[in-house]
Parts: structure tokens; C-alpha cells; sequence
């Protein structure tokens, strides 16, 4: 079996760490073992290289991460659980489904997988529950739906790229993926590096921080758009609350 590695990276005084990882060799290890379909090895290895990734970010070499999806389509689920030392299983419940290609000659992940469906993530961290987080599907595709899953259960601006490429004989040719994640400040690290400013701050400085805050380093900013609403602000104030009364009188 090809040797398969993971590589892990820290930039920008630690404020984005990166995950890349070529699973080649365990794809066409799993595509073998399971009898799998050329969709359903596309669907699993990318599933399991997510999950690689995902046990990197675990604490300790006693916890468990899992991934499942669940849909609708022929393929009906797909689950893959991982650690932090690299260990990695998985499988597809229809190993033999088949379903025609898309336009562009790309595998069709997620008309296998159902126009309705989950991805669930669940972290056994030796607790007496595990941790366990679901959305809906996004758009099936898998990278899609787990940055979407950053963004909405961990609110962690993140992007994940996950593909395999199949050859003609059906076997793995390539296989991999990376996670590309913006890291928050510590409420400490705030403090400590002065984000707001020097001086001292004011008594109620701390209790308006959130644990973790994202913080711009460029002149970029999220534009909400004329017909959205704000729903909420953090240490901020509305249109309302910055109206000030004017009163003008002559002497």
C-alpha cells in the first residue's frame, strides 16, 4: 500500500493553521476491502481525508471523532470515525451504487447522497456524553457541508477542499484534501496584545468580550447587504443607540 502522509501548518503568528493530507494509499486500501463503486470510493475517501484532518484537532490520543452522513439518495450514509493518531476507518452503506456522472464528467457525490440529508460530527472526548454537533446538508459535495459546518456549529471561518481522482481501471489514482482555518483570540490573548487599544480598561471590559473573538488584520469587512437585518451586536451599539439628542437655544 502507498505510504499516505499528513502535514500540518502554523501561520501569521498563529492565527491560521492549515491541514493537508494525500490518502491515497488507504482509499485504494478501502476501495478493495469494501468492493466499493468508483462513486462510492470518491464518496468515502473523501469522507475519511476529512476526517484525518478533523482527529488532528482533537486533544488527546484517547478521543474519537466521527463523521456521518446521512441522506436520502442510494447511497444512504456514510460514516467514518478517526483519532489524533492518525487511525482512520470507514465505509459506505451501498457499496455498489451507481449513478450517472454530471455534465462537466465529474463524480456526482451529491445526487448519490440525496437532496435531503445530515452530516453529523460527534467528539468522544471520555466525557459522559460525547460531543455532538448536525446540520443539514449544504450541498452534498462533502467539502461544502463540513465548511459549512465550521462556519455554522463552530463558527471557525474555515475552507476544506477534498477530492479523489479514479483511473480508468477503477482504481485510486490520487486522493487527499486540506483545511485552511482562521484561528480566534483567546479572551487573554485580547488583553494581553492590546487589541483595543492601549490604557486601562474600563470595568467592564472583560465581561464584554466573548471567549474567543476574530479580529481583521486587513482593511476587508463583511458587508451584510441593504435588505439584511442585524440581528445582534457584541460590544456594539445600534442606529438607535447612537442617535444623540441635539438641543440648540440663542443667548
Amino acid at each position: 500500500m502507498k505510504h499516505d502522509y499528513l502535514i500540518r501548518a502554523i501561520a501569521a503568528n498563529e492565527q491560521i493553521r492549515a491541514f493537508a493530507v494525500d490518502t491515497t494509499g488507504i482509499c485504494e486500501y478501502a476501495r478493495k476491502i469494501h468492493d466499493n463503486s468508483p462513486i462510492a470510493t470518491a464518496a468515502l475517501g473523501r469522507l475519511m481525508s476529512a476526517g484525518l484532518m478533523m482527529g488532528q484537532m482533537l486533544k488527546s490520543d484517547e478521543d474519537k471523532l466521527t463523521l456521518q452522513i446521512l441522506g436520502d439518495g442510494p447511497m444512504h450514509h456514510i460514516i467514518v470515525t478517526s483519532n489524533i493518531r492518525g487511525t482512520v476507518r470507514g465505509y459506505v452503506s451501498n457499496p455498489s451504487v451507481i449513478v450517472p456522472p454530471k455534465s462537466n464528467g465529474h463524480f456526482d457525490i451529491s445526487g448519490a447522497i440525496g437532496p435531503n440529508g445530515t452530516l453529523t460530527v460527534i467528539r468522544d472526548m471520555g466525557l459522559k456524553e460525547p460531543y455532538v454537533s448536525s446540520i443539514d446538508l449544504h450541498s452534498g459535495e462533502i467539502a461544502d457541508d463540513l465548511t459549512y459546518y465550521f462556519a455554522q456549529s463552530e463558527q471557525t471561518p474555515t475552507s476544506v477542499g477534498l477530492g479523489v481522482l479514479m483511473n480508468h481501471d477503477n482504481t485510486v489514482r490520487v486522493s487527499g484534501g486540506f483545511i485552511i482555518q482562521l484561528m480566534p483570540f483567546t479572551k487573554k490573548e485580547v488583553i494581553e496584545k492590546e487589541i483595543f487599544g492601549r490604557g486601562v480598561p474600563c470595568g467592564e471590559f472583560e465581561s464584554l468580550l466573548g471567549d474567543y473573538l476574530l479580529v481583521s488584520k486587513g482593511d476587508a469587512a463583511f458587508d451584510y447587504g441593504e435588505d439584511t437585518i442585524m440581528k445582534s451586536h457584541h460590544a456594539g451599539s445600534s442606529k438607535e443607540e447612537r442617535d444623540i439628542n441635539l438641543s440648540l437655544y440663542n443667548t
